[in-house]
């Protein structure tokens, strides 16, 4: 890589314009949040004032109500709304609602955050408007997320973060990421952390970078990240390894689709072929998913494109197959016949057929059935010499 300093795995540089630019941003979006969770109060004070009933009106957040653009690359939420009325059926679900709002208002006003669980359990204070499960407090949580995206405002604006974090990343990178009260950066080199690697966070907005690499590599299974990780082929290959760790995480889409617009790096999924696979942790990665549609357009990586495995690896490379289940095959038909994106690119309908026909499934792993490091030595070097015919 290019001249750094780096002391072990981090080390500390002074305050910069990134650190200011990013207190300057933050502050808007705060202000933002705010403006609407102050609009959205109001109307329903007006409403009560004038003796009427009022409601909230939310997008519909599935499958149904989304569509694909080729141009835009990612799905968008249609106009399809549902609409929650204050009724005597529906006082404590609207009370919720509120007070989740509420919540969030309190939190950015406090410059804290809470997890999702956090969340619900704050709602044990709230008496009758309490949640009895977390399913119950997650759905309001992304009803209020779709409600402001409209203005651009995701969940972690509203200053709820996942209890889960991101993948992990290896390689020829090194992440900036300024404190939120110094402003002081921390260089985080993602070579220097040994067998180990650098763990995504839940929020990803702060992060800069610097890197040489050539592409990234989005790689489902923690399995084969930890081989190509503990044989540094980030370093032959010059590229930036990331572990999505089955269906990839908000923090891990937004990173990587904010690592590869930042440093105009392409990016390359290589995961199980199998329905699961493709119809769930590639295509939520690329263009997202029917039930987070609102927020596409942040939090998907439209410039990917599938290295592999692909339904005809399973031919050129004699792997290992397993049935395909019932639950397979189902999926695989539903994407063909419900899924706008699979429906837009006659490739992928060309090889879920294939699939279909073969009745079999493969993992990434089976290509240990050449050696432990054929992945290494042979498919990957040859996968990448034909980028071409990846599928889209």
């Amino acid at each position: 890589m290019a001249a750094r300093k780096t002391v072990a795995k981090k080390s500390k540089s002074k305050k910069s314009p990134i650190a200011a630019n990013l207190k300057v941003r933050n502050a808007e979006m705060d202000a933002l949040t705010l403006e609407m969770i102050r609009e959205a109060a109001k109307k329903v004070h007006q409403d009560i004032s004038k003796h009427s009933k009022p409601d909230l009106s939310f997008p519909v957040r599935s499958l149904g109500n989304v569509s694909y653009s080729g141009n835009k690359g990612f799905f968008e939420i249609g106009k399809q709304k549902k609409v929650r009325t204050l009724t005597v059926n529906t006082v404590k679900s609207f009370a919720q609602t509120l007070r989740m709002m509420a919540l969030s208002k309190e939190l950015v006003e406090n410059n804290d955050f809470a997890t999702k669980r956090d969340a619900y359990y704050q709602s044990k204070n709230w008496e009758e408007a309490r949640f009895d499960e977390q399913t119950e407090s997650d759905t309001v949580m992304d009803d209020i997320e779709a409600l402001f995206s409209v203005r651009s405002l995701s969940r972690e604006q509203l200053r709820f973060v996942p209890d889960e974090h991101g993948g992990s990343v290896a390689g020829r990178l090194i992440v900036l990421d300024p404190d939120r009260e110094t402003g002081e950066i921390e260089r985080i080199d993602c070579t220097r952390f040994g067998s180990g690697a650098y763990s995504i966070p839940s929020t990803v907005e702060q992060l800069s970078f610097e890197t040489d690499a050539k592409f990234i590599l989005a790689i489902e299974t923690g399995g084969v990240f930890q081989r190509l990780q503990s044989h540094k082929y980030w370093q032959t290959a010059d590229c930036i390894l990331v572990s999505m760790a089955g269906v990839p995480t908000r923090s891990t889409r937004r990173f990587i689709r904010k690592l590869s617009d930042d440093c105009e790096l392409p990016v390359y999924a290589f995961v199980d072929c199998d329905p699961y696979g493709i119809s769930n942790i590639y295509r939520t990665l690329k263009v997202g998913s029917g039930n987070a549609a609102h927020l596409s357009q942040f939090f998907c990586v439209p410039q990917a494109r599938y290295l592999g495995v692909t339904p005809q690896d399973i031919v050129d490379y004699r792997l290992p197959t397993h049935p395909m289940a019932e639950v397979d095959i189902k999926r695989a038909k539903d994407a063909l016949k419900n899924d706008p994106f699979f429906k837009a690119h006659k490739p992928w309908q060309k090889a879920i057929e294939q699939l279909l026909g073969m009745g079999v499934r493969a993992e990434q792993q089976a290509l240990a059935k050449w050696g432990l490091n054929y992945v290494i030595d042979e498919y990957l070097p040859r996968k990448l010499e034909q980028r071409a015919q990846f599928l889209p």
